[in-house]
Order: C-alpha cells, then structure tokens, then sequence
C-alpha cells in the first residue's frame, strides 16, 4: 500500500520519460523555489498492481480518484471549482489535480514536436492568467506540472486568452506552446485551463487524451508532494507586444489621410472589462491611438468580479455599457468576457449588438472585404440571420453548438476548398480566416473599430448600427434548462440517453409536425449532430434541432436541445415566428416527450413545466 507520509520529489526540469539536459548558458541564474500542495488520500478502495519490469514502486489504481480528473474535461477546455462558496459543489480544481494536468499537456507537447526538436533543446510554454484570486496557488501547479514534463515555463501573469495563443506565434517569443487559466464568464470559486499550440487550441479529443493521462498521474500519488525547480518560470511582458500588434493592425488598415498613428483622435469609446483581463484594451490600445476613453467601466482587474459577470451576454453588463454610451455620446461601447475571446459592442445609438446581431455586424463586414464567402454559426441563430447573410450574396453554414465545433468547422471547409472567412457561436466567439482562426475578442472589436473609421472618413455620421438595420429579429426566442438528476459520474450518460431518446421520438413521427432539422444545404446532415464528409469531426456532445410545422402556419418555429459539455444539464433553446409559439412548443416537448418517454424521471423539467404553464421562466 503506498504511503500517505511525506515525502519530496526533486525536479531538474527534465521529463522522466524525455531526457533535456539543462543548459546554463540560456537559463536564470540557479534557484530552488519550494511549492508545496497535498493530495487528500483517497477514500474509495485502493488497488495496488506490481509492476512486472521494476520493483521500484507499486502503481495505485484508483478509479474513482481517476474519474474526478476526467469529469474536469469540458469539450476542449478544462473547468471546475477552485474554491470553496458554491452551494452543492466541492472543490475538485486542486492544485495536485491542475500539476497532473500540466505535466500530461508538457508531454503531449513535447513528443509532438519530435524531431523538430535537437535533444538539447527543451519545449516552451508560457502561462497566462486572468484575475481570478484562486490564479496564484494553480499556478503554481501548472509551474510544476511542467517543469516535471520537462518544459522550460515563461510567466505572462494577468493576459487574455488570445494573447495566450499570439505568444506561440509573435517573434521574438513563438513559444511551443500555451496555457490560459481561465473560466470565462463563470463565477469566481470556478476556474480552468485552455491550451494552446502555433497549430490553434486543442481539440476535445487531444484534451480528453490529456486528461486521461492525467487521471493515472494523480490516482498514482497518494502522498503529499514537495516540489522543487530549479529555476523559477521566466517571467514575461507578452501583453504589450501583443497591444503593439493590435495597434499596427487598425494604423495600417485605417491608413489615416491626417494622423496615421492617431487614426481613433476625435473618436470616444467605452471599454466595460467587467474585472477581468480586456482593461489593457483601454490604456494600451485606444487611448494610444489617440481615442477619448472617458466612463469606461470595471477596468481594474478584480477576481471577485464585484460590479457584474464579465460577460458580453450579461444583462447587467449590455445595460451599464448602453448607459454610459448614451451619458456621454460616445461612438461605441465594449464588453468583454473576463479572458478576452468574447466581445459585444453598443452603437453610439445605445443599442446592444451581441448574439445573431454581433454575427450579422461581422457578417455584413466581412462579405464587403469577401464577397460570396461562407459564414458558419452554430444552429441557434435565426431564419432571418440566414436571410441576411444570403441578402449580401453570402452562405450561412450552421453547424454544432461550441466554439470549437464551429471553428473546426471552418477550417475544414477552407480545406475543401470552400472560402469560409468567418466563423462565430451566438455566445459572442468570433474568429476570422486572416486571424489564425483565433477566437479573439479583442480583434473582433479592431475589426469593427477599422469600419467605424472608415465609414466616417467616408462621411457617415451613423455609426456601426447602420450596418444591421434590415435585420429581422424573431418573434419569440427562449432558452431553458433541464438539469440531470444523477451523480455527476453518470450524468453525461443520462444526458446523451435523453438526447437520443428526443432524437427517435421525432424520426418516429411521435410529435405531430416536428422534423429533424438538416440546417440547410450546408454538408451538415442528422439534426446538426453528424458531418455528411468522409471524416466527421468527433462528437463533443450530443444535440439536435428540429423544425416545427403545421397546416395552418407551416413552419413556424425550431427547438434545439443540447447536452451541456460545461454542466450536467440540457440546454432547450427555441424560437418561433407566432406569437406564443414557443409557449406552445414547450407544452408540446413536455407533454408528448419528456412525460410520455419517461425522461421526466431523470430530468429535472421544472424550467420547461412553469414555461408551459405560464410563459414565463
């Protein structure tokens, strides 16, 4: 049985499986830093298998110890609860769960250069943080985690998760790698980590890879951990090269006739940062491109996130946004998520543009620079976004919920030879063929900044907003959830039972008038859910969307459900272009569904039953 004692493992930034030898001609003078963190000892049944090649150790399989590792897999990202506070969830974020993580990302790096690498030269990889106050400890763990791997480890502190993937590309840093911490929008006991190489983020099959490794590692230490580096990471100043490479951008596009490198003077602009990491936007960006900046919001970063979710979706958020816009006749308001890859903008008119109307904004201005391109959404956007993009003699692609998905989506077509500039989730991710494919939300706000300019110079006084006025909202929109009544060990599980149990009850024609919805003509097949090509893109997570019809209306309406990769529940999103349509459509999924299947009894329908009942959530 192995101990529960303390013991100390000394790290020479070397992998125990990879060899680099150190090379102290490029490294900082020799330190010890001392990192300690525990591993609470298990208490399921522990099982001990001797090793047939060495007796040096016994390894400890421990399968429930395993499973808390890879339940903190989210799609392509990791997430969990970092710190106490939230009713109902433990901690499982921990630093030795983050270290095991680190180390299995630093591996996977490293053989996957292989021989782009001399056996002298170990992989780099730089961490960057938003503000969150569990940041520091788990930073630590990442430190650790990587150096156990072998990887020399650069400290970027507080930076966004586009710049995160930047630092793999820009000279002279172009590391091998990087990791955000980072929980997006989630509330401040949460946290997690996205990573990245110079190829884009991972993908949820390299992540669940990753994770699965990780599972062994931490099942296989039941003792407390001191660790040892020998160098501390190298810390870095990446943000203001990264701020610098924004600044280019909008100087050479926007090629000012009178000031070149004050193309934003006369201009206001607000910035709500709401806490997070997009503050640098403000004070390294605009103001130095010569924009007034007065009222902007929540600029100083706080990981307790006091004023309101970072979140350009947050009501509260748009609202103080479209009041200080319209305090000050500004030009335009920006919100950012804490780590920067989301943005939403207000027009200097006090309108919020976040959801199918930020797609319709980037749309209108990337098929004036592209015309005739795809733009591929996921499937919750409306029948009147499509009409939009069609309008202006482009194609809309719906595809998959999930930022991956729908990124992945488009690189795939522009491989098949199928223009795709354009690829943005209604959550508010945008990414742009000319930007790597990144999901940037600050670069998403460049672009549209460069088109608020120009269309002055060109003499309109309107603002942005002017690029969206004939889009069509849809009549009714809502989103519900149905939590899954299980452990969390079987709640992925349950989830994917109900999805396919929706999915048969449509193809056997049990709701009258519902129809698996192929989105279009767009080489998307089976409700969103299965690519129609010879090598379909792996499932993250289950969803379909289906139409909605009937003889007197015709098609009226679309319901989409979708397990959550985030939290163990399904999201129900619908609209409708009648007036209690989705009311009507509620009453229909719980009656002649979830009742009539029995998925009400793993299903917690309370969100749907008050919808049906009432209207309202």
């Amino acid at each position: 049985m192995a101990s529960t004692s303390a013991s100390s493992i000394y790290l020479q930034g070397s992998a125990r499986k990879t060899s680099f030898p150190s090379s102290s001609t490029t490294r900082a003078p020799f330190h010890h830093s001392t990192l300690n963190f525990s591993i609470p000892s298990p208490s399921t049944k522990v099982v001990c298998v001797s090793s047939s090649n060495t007796a040096k150790y016994n390894e400890v399989v421990v399968d429930e110890e395993m499973d808390k590792i890879r339940r903190l897999q989210n799609g392509s990202d990791v997430r969990g609860v970092a710190l106490e506070g939230e009713k109902g969830r433990r901690v499982d974020l921990t630093p030795p769960a983050v270290e095991a993580i680190a180390e299995s990302f630093g591996e996977w790096v490293i053989n996957g250069l292989g021989k782009e690498r001399g056996p002298d030269e170990p992989a780099k990889v730089s961490l960057g943080r938003d503000p969150r106050i569990s940041g520091a400890s788990l930073s630590v763990a990442v430190f650790a985690g990587l150096a156990r791997s072998g990887c020399l480890v650069f400290d970027m502190g507080l930076a966004t998760t586009p710049a995160c993937f930047m630092s793999t590309l820009l000279a002279p840093f172009a590391y091998d790698a990087s990791i955000t911490m980072t929980a997006s929008h989630l509330p401040y006991t949460r946290n997690g980590l996205k990573f990245f190489t110079r190829n884009g983020g991972l993908s949820s099959p390299e992540v669940e890879e990753i994770c699965d490794k990780a599972a062994r590692k931490y099942a296989n230490r039941i003792a407390k951990v001191s660790t040892m580096l020998p160098t501390p990471p190298t810390r870095v100043d990446f943000m203001s090269a990264y701020a610098k490479h924004l600044r280019d951008i909008i100087k050479q596009r926007v090629n000012h006739p009178l000031h070149y490198d004050t193309p934003l003077k006369g201009f206001q602009i607000i910035v709500n940062a709401g806490n997070g990491s997009g503050g640098f936007f403000t004070w390294d960006v605009l103001d130095k491109l010569g924009a007034d900046t007065f009222g902007s919001l929540h600029l100083n970063p706080d990981g307790m996130f006091p004023n309101h979710i970072p979140n350009p979706e947050d009501k509260t958020a748009m609202a103080l946004t479209r009041a200080a816009v319209l305090e000050n006749s500004a030009d335009l308001g920006i919100v950012f998520d804490t780590d920067v890859d989301r943005s939403g903008v207000v027009d200097n008119k006090g309108n919020p543009i976040n959801g199918d109307k930020l797609i319709a904004l980037m749309s209108a201005i990337v098929l004036k620079e592209h015309p005739g391109t795809t733009i591929v959404t996921d499937a919750r956007t409306s029948l009147a976004l499509t009409k939009f993009i069609t309008d202006r003699g482009g194609h809309h692609c719906l595809y998959r919920v999930g930022y991956r998905n729908v990124i992945d989506k488009g690189v795939q077509l522009n491989k098949e030879g199928i223009e795709t500039h354009l690829m943005m989730e209604t959550s508010g991710h945008g990414a742009l063929k000319e930007n790597h494919f990144l999901d940037d939300g600050a670069y998403m706000v460049v672009k549209i900044i460069i088109e608020m300019v120009q269309m002055k110079l060109l003499g309109s006084d309107e603002g942005i907003g002017k690029l969206i006025k004939d889009l069509e909202e849809p009549l009714e929109s809502i989103e519900l959830r149905m939590n899954v009544i299980s452990e969390p060990r079987h709640a992925k599980a349950k989830a994917i039972e109900a999805i396919e149990t929706f999915r048969s009850y449509v193809e056997e024609g049990r709701l009258e008038g519902w129809e698996l919805d192929s989105c279009g003509s767009c080489w998307v097949s089976e409700g969103c859910l299965v690519d129609s090509n010879d090598t379909p893109a792996a499932i993250d997570a289950h969803m379909y969307r289906v139409k909605v019809s009937d003889e007197e209306r015709g098609e009226h309406g679309w319901v989409h459900l979708r397990q959550s990769i985030h939290n163990p529940n399904i999201a129900v999103n619908m609209q409708s272009s009648v007036p209690g349509g989705c009311q009507y459509m509620t009453s229909v999924l719980r009656d002649k569904f979830l009742m009539a299947s029995g998925m009400d009894r793993i299903l917690d329908i309370s969100q749907i039953d008050k919808f049906a009942k009432s209207g309202c959530v």
